[in-house]
């Protein structure tokens, strides 16, 4: 049998570093946003539409600029 090779360049690390700084943008992505939408709510059922905002506005904002690249 043949024996299996080991990478020496230590991948995986190099992978989780790579995810964690996305993960890093998108909560302080998240946070600056739900501040935003919560500052102007006016009663507590806009906030809790806030939040829902603020998680979803990346994908909202990805749909925009590839309409606008796209047209």
């Amino acid at each position: 049998m043949e024996e299996e090779k080991k990478c020496d360049c230590n991948c995986k690390n190099y992978h989780r570093q790579a995810n964690a700084t996305g993960g890093a943008v998108y909560g302080l992505g998240f946070i600056g946003a739900a501040v935003f939408f919560i500052a102007r709510a006016t009663t507590f059922w806009l906030g809790v539409i806030g939040l829902g905002k603020a998680i979803a506005w990346p994908a909202f904002l990805v749909y925009y600029v590839l309409k606008m690249l796209y047209k």
